[in-house]
């Protein structure tokens, strides 16, 4: 397979080198928005910046070729690459996270919600710590666990707190975002009332999953039309 790397930072570089591993060719490198051909490329995955994000994918759009995208911090535009996407007959993959161990963890996640969401005594909130390299605060991951609570009907919307500065307003899901050292990546859930506590937990080890489970979804859009998540690839949705 040939493939473009839209972004070329730590998660480009990481899979660069697992897929030249696995014998697929790396025929385009780029870190900017300047216009690209991408003649003879089979699949563009991107893992660039927010500002540049929705450009690199129009791009691949305009060009005929399927994109992955696990750049977050652009998602205002979502629905408008949705469009774009159906408008083009492109193929478009997006997930705030590539990891098969996360995306498990996001159906766990809407699960347990939709088990708590009849017993009002518990208090939902998040804690998501990443590297201090890391521009987008909450996560997308964070984004997303927040939006599969909401989706059971006792929230209405996430929002970003200090824990030790602000109160926990009614119908939000609080989030605390922290950035410490070189931490991959780590999700923490909380239910809790006066008389318990009850948590799950992610923690990435490295960036290996995430490289790994995006050149996964790269190779399984290929020779596909519309737009896609990870559950859609996991078969887990």
């Amino acid at each position: 397979m040939k493939i473009a790397l839209l972004g070329y930072g730590k998660m480009g570089k990481a899979i660069e080198k697992i897929a030249i591993s696995q014998g697929h060719d790396i025929i385009l490198k780029t870190d900017d928005s300047s216009p690209f051909s991408l003649d003879g490329v089979d699949v563009a995955i991107d893992f660039s910046l927010p500002d540049i994000a929705v450009s690199h994918i129009t791009m691949c759009f305009n060009q005929g070729v399927p994109i992955v995208s696990g750049t977050t911090g652009w998602l205002d535009q979502y629905d408008a690459i949705v469009s774009l996407c159906k408008e083009k007959e492109g193929s478009f993959l997006y997930a705030s996270n590539f990891s098969i161990g996360v995306n498990i963890f996001f159906e766990i996640n809407k699960k347990l919600a939709q088990y708590m969401a009849p017993h009002h005594s518990y208090d939902v909130h998040m804690e998501e710590i990443h590297h201090t390299q890391k521009l987008d605060a909450p996560s997308g991951t964070a984004i997303t666990l927040a939006e599969g609570i909401i989706e059971a009907g006792n929230y209405t919307q996430w929002k970003e707190i200090d824990f030790s500065k602000q109160e926990v307003e009614k119908n939000i899901v609080p989030i605390a975002s922290k950035r410490e050292g070189t931490v991959p990546g780590t999700h923490i859930v909380t239910y809790k009332n006066e008389v318990d506590t009850l948590q799950i937990y992610h923690e990435a080890h490295s960036r290996q999953g995430f490289a790994q489970g995006a050149l996964v979804a790269a190779l399984w859009l290929v020779g596909k039309k519309g737009v896609f998540s990870m559950a859609d690839v996991l078969n887990i949705s």
